[in-house]
């Protein structure tokens, strides 16, 4: 017997669903497991929520449709997801345009997988789909030209063939084989990165719940963090925990310490952690997709006054900037209360990028808002409820070696930032003190 579809009804927009902010409420950090008894995390509102985003922004972009290979924005689309592994394999698609439901291009047999366990994908519109590999398949096997000729039909049988396409990210020959079939192809992200930008209560929950995951990570090093246990040890240890609490992807884990602390290096290696070392760590991991991004800095057994110095300045720029956050605040004057590029030793702002920042934190780990010296001066944008990013402040030691690294993850909601990175962070934590 045929499946039938459930697609969500196009007349859905984000104002008659409801997303539910309930702001004079605690955010939920519920359990996994759905129950009988609570509200929880309801993944078909979810689901509804995000597509009908995607559908009003699509309806004020001028695009007739959009086709996504970001593995975030087919998730976002079409609430399917075939593995992390995926995410820069570029085989996956999908197609959204105004007047349709949801095609989804899969990697083989997940096609038929989805077919089963996917309903609200239209049965025909479950497909498999290969073209290049990142150029393993030459184009000259004909498969971007296939592609692009079936997505061609798709958008002339519904409607939309006379409109731009818009398109996140792409392998050049699809691209190339989509405007040889008379394709107007234009930038589709821009219009999903607004779609993504202000979350849903259960999107909220999802990201606090996977907070809360990375809280107990941070009291497990705390505990374990001594002379002799190198940094590569902490990754094996927060890694393996946060796949026991059930984490779909541990994505990176920064672990920096002694001498690496300044400049930051952005990665970890096997050094072995001394007595009085600085050392701070980030942990990038996802839980049902919604990522975090999350800094804490300790210090081993012992702290000189160049260390404390640091990190008490750390916790000021980000306490300030924090301050600022609230609906209708913009973000050049939150990117005013970092410090200039020169006064943590950099050059030039483009040198000291990354360091003291903000960026919107979702299924992608940067979304929007980014709010840097680099772009907010030149191109501000206005806080609203809803939104929810990663405030991040750097501040090297005076020793020359030491530096204090600290993120709070905060939504915007309409009383200012609510912080949901909840290991203690107001004073540098020394672990194991001696």
């Amino acid at each position: 017997m045929a499946r039938k579809s459930t697609p969500t009804p196009k007349s859905v927009t984000p104002d008659t669903i409801d997303p539910r902010h309930r702001w004079d409420r605690p955010l939920q950090a519920p359990g996994h497991m759905p129950v009988d008894f609570e509200e929880r995390v309801d993944f078909r509102r979810l689901q509804g929520y995000r597509l009908a985003r995607v559908r009003q922004a699509l309806a004020r972009s001028g695009l007739g449709a959009l086709l996504v290979f970001d593995q975030y924005n087919i998730r976002y689309i079409s609430s399917t997801v075939i593995g992390e592994w995926a995410r820069d394999k570029l085989t996956r698609w999908s197609l959204l345009t105004g007047n349709g439901e949801p095609w989804v291009w899969d990697f083989g047999s997940a096609a038929r997988h989805h077919k089963l366990y996917a309903p609200w994908i239209p049965e025909k519109q479950s497909l498999a789909g290969m073209v290049g590999m990142r150029g393993a398949v030459s184009p000259k096997a004909g498969l971007f030209k296939q592609a692009a000729l079936e997505i061609k039909k798709i958008l002339k049988d519904e409607g939309v063939a006379d409109m731009p396409l818009g398109i996140d990210l792409v392998e050049p020959p699809f691209l190339f084989a989509l405007q040889e079939a008379g394709v107007q192809v234009k930038d589709g992200q821009q219009v999903m990165l607004e779609a993504r930008m202000i979350k849903s209560q259960d999107e909220l929950t999802l990201l606090n719940m996977a907070a809360a995951m990375v809280d107990g990570v941070y009291q497990d090093i705390y505990e374990a963090l001594k002379p002799g246990v190198r940094e590569n040890e902490i990754v094996a240890l927060a890694t393996k925990r946060l796949y026991e609490m059930g984490s779909d992807c541990v994505e990176a884990i920064n672990s920096i310490s002694g001498e690496r602390c300044s400049p930051h290096p952005h990665n970890f290696t096997d050094r072995i952690i001394r007595p009085g070392d600085q050392a701070f760590f980030d942990i990038i991991m996802s839980y049902t997709g919604y990522r975090t991004c999350y800094y804490r800095t300790f210090n081993v057994g012992k702290a000189t006054r160049a260390q404390k110095d640091a990190y008490t300045k750390a916790r000021q720029w980000m306490d300030e900037a924090i301050a600022l956050i609230k609906p209708g605040v913009t973000t050049d004057k939150i990117a005013r209360a970092f410090p200039k590029a020169q006064d943590i030793g950099f050059e030039s702002e483009m040198g000291a990028f990354g360091l003291n920042f903000c960026h919107g934190i979702g299924l992608g780990l940067h979304e929007r808002p980014i709010i840097s010296r680099v772009n907010s001066f030149d191109d501000p944008m206005e806080l609203e409820a809803g939104m929810m990013f990663a405030v991040e402040t750097y501040c090297p030691a005076t020793d020359g070696v030491s530096a204090a690294r600290i993120e709070e993850e905060v939504i915007v909601t309409p009383a200012g930032a609510q912080i949901i990175t909840l290991f203690p962070a107001d004073e540098l934590p020394i672990a194991n003190k001696y």
